[in-house]
């Protein structure tokens, strides 16, 4: 690689964007499906050199410093076990995968708020119990009514999840690029074609 190629790559935030690395436990499942955990490819090389991490698959694309060069690792696996993180932070992302981002009420997809399906007016808490996914007209209708009133019903009732719920709630919703090297860690307990 030559040194103009080296300075464009460094200068040009989205060629830094172009190699990410997915990073699995020492299990081989990837830390978190959704957002898909990916590291920096520079983060990648310096895990490995620092042998926190094993390299199972590579990029065709090399990196050189002046005594070596490495192709970027597109696979990486923790060498030691990061155990799952058991509860689930109530936030506004985890909220609208718990809903598969789907109003809750009628069914769209796309721009969502939440509701509270008893409204704060009436002494209804923000809580995972108390809240849900949902569109602008449905938010609008609804309003500070009660579900009875608003002549509305919910599609689940609200509830918290679990975090191999939410793990898995995750691969459903798979990141805009995939890289080829990644769908046997993505998916290694999917049903096989014939």
């Amino acid at each position: 690689m030559d040194g103009e190629f080296r300075t464009n790559f460094v200068r040009e935030p989205g060629a830094l964007k172009q190699h990410p690395a997915l990073v699995l436990n020492a299990d081989y499942r990837p830390l978190s499906y959704y957002p898909l955990s990916l590291w920096p490819w520079q983060d990648a090389v310096k895990a490995a050199f620092l042998d926190r991490v094993s390299i199972v698959a590579e990029y065709d694309t090399e990196v050189h410093s002046p005594s070596m060069s490495i192709k970027i690792p597109s696979v990486v696996v923790l060498k030691d076990y990061v155990k799952p993180q058991k509860r689930v932070a109530f936030t506004r992302f985890n909220l609208f995968l718990r809903d598969e981002f789907t109003c809750q009420y009628c069914g769209a997809k796309g721009d969502l708020t939440f509701d509270h399906v008893v409204p704060r007016a009436s002494g209804g808490v923000t809580s995972w119990e108390n809240v849900v996914a949902a569109c602008s007209p449905c938010n609008l209708k609804k309003g500070s009514k009660s579900l009875r009133r608003a002549g509305m019903s919910l599609r689940k009732p609200p509830r918290q999840p679990g975090a191999e719920e939410l793990r898995n709630m995750g691969r459903k919703f798979p990141p805009n690029y995939l890289h080829e090297s990644w769908m046997d860690f993505l998916y290694w307990d999917a049903e096989l074609q014939p």
